[in-house]
C-alpha cells in the first residue's frame, strides 16, 4: 500500500476510510479519546473490509443455498463487520478535528458525516429499488450517522460503554415494543415506493428503526463499538482485539448454547412452535432449526426464549454479542496478517478500500443476472468473488479511489469547507 494518505468514505463506504498507522506512543490509547496522528493507511484495516464486502457478496449470491457451511458462517455475521469497520471509519475522520480542538473543526467535521449520511440513504434507497432479494442495508448506515453526529467527538471509553449496555438493553426494548404492536412485517429495507407511496413513510420509519432487516435498535451497538476502537493504536492492540473478540464470540455464542441447550431454554421453544410444526407436518425440532436459521434481523415475540439464540441476522443479545465479538478478532487477525505478510493482502486490501463501488455493483450486477445465480449459486458466487477482487486490484492500482467513493469523498469534503 502506498505511504500516502488516500482518506476514505466512512460506512459501508466506511469500508473505504482510511486507517493509519499513529505517531503517538504506541503502548497505550490517547486517554483524552483523541485519535493518534496519521500517518499511512493500515493494510489490515482494508482487508478486514474487503473480507466484509466479499462475505456480503457471498450472502447475497448464495443465497439459495442457506444450508451450506460457508453461507452460515457469513450470514449476518459478515453485516456486522460492516458495521463495526464503519465506526472505526468515522473514528478516524475524526481525528483531525480532535486534534486541532476548536469548535469550527468540530462543526466541519459533523457536516462531512452528515452529507456522507444522506449519501448513504440515497443509495440504499436507490439501490434497494433494483434488489433482487438482497436486502441492502446502506440507507439504514446512514440514519445511523445522523444519529452518532452528536458523539463523533465523545471519548473511546465513553463510547465502550455505550456500545456494550445498547447491546443488551437494544434487543430486550426491541422485543418488548414489538411484542406491543397487533401486526408486524418482519425484514425488508426502505425502497423508493416506501416514500412515494401514501402513508408508507412512517411504516419505513419503524422497519429502519425496529422491525426491518437492520434495525438501528439493535445495529447500533456494532457502530459504537467501532468509533471506540478506532481510537486506539491499532496496529499495536491487534493481539488484544483477537482474544478480546474471541472472548466476545465466546460469551455470545456459547452463552446462547448454555441458555438453550443446558438450562431448559430449547424446550420452550419447541414448546412455542409445535403448533406451526402439526400445520406443516414437521417435527418441532426441523421447525425450530428452520425458523432459528432464518431471522429477519429480529427475534420472533412468540415466546421470551428466543432472545437466549443467538441465530446469525436475528438482533438477540447474545448474536449482538457473538456478531460483534466475531467482527473484532476478524479485523485484529487480519492486522497482525497485515505485519507479518503485508503483500499477501494486497489484493484483499485493495477490495477493502473500493468496499462501496463493489457493494453497490454486485446489487446491479445480481438484479440484472436474475435466476442465473440461484441456479447455480456456488458457481455464480464464485465469478462474483473472483470479479470483485480483480477489478478492485486493477482500479486501485490505477486510479486509487473508487468512483462512488470518490464521489462522497469529494462531496464530503466540500462541506466540511475544504479545498
Amino acid at each position: 500500500m502506498t505511504t500516502t494518505e488516500r482518506p476514505g468514505t466512512a460506512g459501508p463506504s466506511t469500508l473505504t476510510a482510511a486507517g493509519r498507522y499513529p505517531a503517538v506512543p504506541a503502548a497505550r490509547s490517547v486517554p483524552d479519546g483523541r485519535p493518534p496522528r496519521a500517518g499511512r493507511r493500515l493494510t489490515g484495516v482494508d482487508a478486514a473490509r474487503g473480507l466484509a464486502v466479499l462475505g456480503m457478496i457471498v450472502a447475497h449470491v448464495a443465497a439459495a443455498d442457506p444450508g451450506a457451511p460457508l453461507w452460515q458462517a457469513v450470514h449476518g455475521r459478515a453485516a456486522v463487520l460492516f458495521g463495526v469497520l464503519a465506526g472505526v471509519g468515522l473514528a478516524l475522520m475524526a481525528g483531525p478535528a480532535l486534534r486541532a480542538g476548536t469548535a469550527d473543526a468540530r462543526a466541519a467535521l459533523r457536516r462531512r458525516v452528515a452529507v456522507r449520511a444522506v449519501l448513504l440513504i440515497v443509495f440504499g434507497v436507490a439501490l434497494a429499488g433494483i434488489s433482487s432479494g438482497p436486502m441492502v442495508i446502506l440507507a439504514v448506515y446512514g440514519v445511523e450517522f445522523l444519529l452518532v453526529l452528536p458523539v463523533l467527538c465523545t471519548r473511546a471509553r465513553t463510547l465502550a460503554t455505550a456500545a456494550a449496555v445498547w447491546a443488551m438493553a437494544g434487543p430486550l426494548l426491541s422485543f418488548a415494543l414489538r411484542s406491543g404492536m397487533s401486526v408486524q412485517t418482519l425484514g425488508g429495507t426502505v425502497s423508493p415506493t416506501d416514500l412515494t407511496a401514501p402513508g408508507s413513510a412512517l411504516d419505513a420509519l419503524v422497519r429502519v428503526l425496529l422491525t426491518g432487516a437492520y434495525p438501528v435498535l439493535t445495529w447500533m451497538p456494532f457502530l459504537l463499538l467501532g468509533m471506540a476502537l478506532g481510537r486506539l493504536d491499532l496496529p499495536r492492540y491487534a493481539g488484544r482485539l483477537v482474544a478480546g473478540g474471541l472472548g466476545g464470540a465466546l460469551l455470545g455464542y456459547g452463552g446462547s448454547w448454555l441458555a438453550v441447550d443446558v438450562l431448559g431454554g430449547r424446550q420452550t421453544l419447541l414448546d412455542s412452535v409445535a403448533p406451526a410444526a402439526g400445520q406443516l407436518a414437521l417435527p418441532p425440532d426441523a421447525v425450530l432449526d428452520l425458523l432459528a436459521g432464518s431471522a429477519f434481523g429480529v427475534v420472533s415475540t412468540t415466546t421470551p426464549a428466543w432472545l437466549l439464540t443467538a441465530g446469525g441476522h436475528s438482533g438477540s443479545p447474545f448474536d449482538v454479542v457473538g456478531a460483534a465479538g466475531v467482527a473484532v478478532a476478524v479485523l485484529g487477525l487480519c492486522l497482525l496478517a497485515a505485519r507479518a505478510v503485508p503483500a499477501l493482502l494486497t489484493p484483499l486490501a485493495a477490495t477493502g478500500a473500493l468496499a462501496l463501488t463493489l457493494y453497490a455493483g454486485h446489487i446491479a450486477v445480481l438484479a440484472a443476472v436474475g435466476d442465473t445465480a440461484a441456479a447455480a449459486p456456488w458457481a455464480v458466487t464464485g465469478v462474483f468473488v473472483v470479479a470483485a477482487v480483480l477489478f478492485a486490484t486493477g482500479w486501485r492500482h490505477l486510479a486509487g479511489r473508487g468512483p462512488l467513493e470518490a464521489g462522497v469523498h469529494a462531496a464530503s469534503i466540500r462541506a466540511g469547507g475544504a479545498r
